[in-house]
């Protein structure tokens, strides 16, 4: 399992990204195909560290949403 942010990028569409797994950014029109699209980069993301013999960084659930 793996942490996602999904926020409205100022072009419009959604962008969607995985803060345990530097530069896993995905967009598309809809925050549904975002999640969609992040859920392959994340996969891919981790493949292919996995195939370059890297490790895969651990995931830590620890969120805070500050409002101000």
């Amino acid at each position: 399992m793996r942490q996602v942010i999904i926020y409205p990028g100022e072009d419009g569409y959604w962008v969607a990204e995985c803060p345990s797994l530097p530069g896993c950014i995905s967009q598309a029109e809809t925050k549904h195909d975002a999640i969609y699209n992040i859920r392959e980069a994340i996969n891919g993301y981790i493949t292919t560290l996995k195939e370059d013999g890297l490790p895969v960084p651990e995931e830590h659930f620890e969120t805070l949403v500050l409002a101000v």
